[in-house]
């Protein structure tokens, strides 16, 4: 009795030739998806540094360090305050490690014992709200890390000065607040004074002769 396999495979062949036909029909997607633009928060900043690094935070309850994420960190200064901030996030999840600004006084300094790390007391707000962190980063050479620092150290010393010329900017917009405001009381004093004047009260005094003349003709 000759086999049945051969034909048995040969009707399956057949049948999956079949079933991999294109019919030429055309299925609408169920869910037309449109793409949709992403607002970063840096578009009115500009990059002054660009770094890959590991940032670490120091958790004071568990007195150790804790690993925040690996990522790019980076200066961004804004184009109209000229305020710069300190951004980094995670390379994968884009999760947010740090977001805090740079301001006067602060200081970073070499991590003892590991030349390609540093550190810094900043208040932070990658978190939703403002906490005070001591944070600690990681770079893969000696020289982005002395990058940063310069950096870093050269940023919160020109705050000082956006500092000073805001305070100023502040401090002649009160001037000429003041100025204005005295302009218009010396005028409403010029009108009182006018008022009371005796040119004033003859030259009501004709008037009132006038009409009276014009009233008894």
């Amino acid at each position: 009795m000759a086999s049945t396999e051969p034909e048995r495979e040969n009707r399956e062949e057949e049948t999956e030739v079949h079933e991999d036909e294109d019919t030429g029909a055309q299925v609408a997607p169920i869910v037309r998806l449109e793409e949709v633009a992403v607002s970063t928060g840096e578009e009115n900043e500009d990059a002054v540094l660009d770094l890959k690094s590991k940032m670490y935070r120091f958790d004071k309850e568990g007195n150790q360090w804790k690993e925040r994420g690996a990522g790019t960190v980076k200066l961004l200064k804004h184009k109209q305050t000229g305020k710069v901030r300190l951004v980094m996030r995670q390379s994968k999840t884009l999760k947010i490690c740090a977001n805090h600004l740079i301001s006067s006084g602060m200081t970073v300094q070499e991590h003892s014992g590991n030349e390609k790390s540093c550190l810094w007391h900043a208040t932070d707000f990658s978190d939703g709200e403002l906490k005070d962190e001591l944070f600690c980063i990681r770079f893969a050479s000696i020289e982005n890390c002395k990058t940063f620092m310069e950096k870093f150290t050269e940023i919160a010393e020109s705050q000082q000065q956006v500092g000073k010329e805001s305070t100023e900017g502040d401090e002649a917009a009160g001037l000429i607040e003041n100025l204005t405001v005295e302009e218009k009381k010396s005028e409403e004093k010029a009108k009182e004074a006018e008022e009371k004047s005796p040119a004033k009260e003859e030259k009501d005094t004709k008037k009132e002769e006038e009409k009276k003349t014009e009233v008894s003709t």
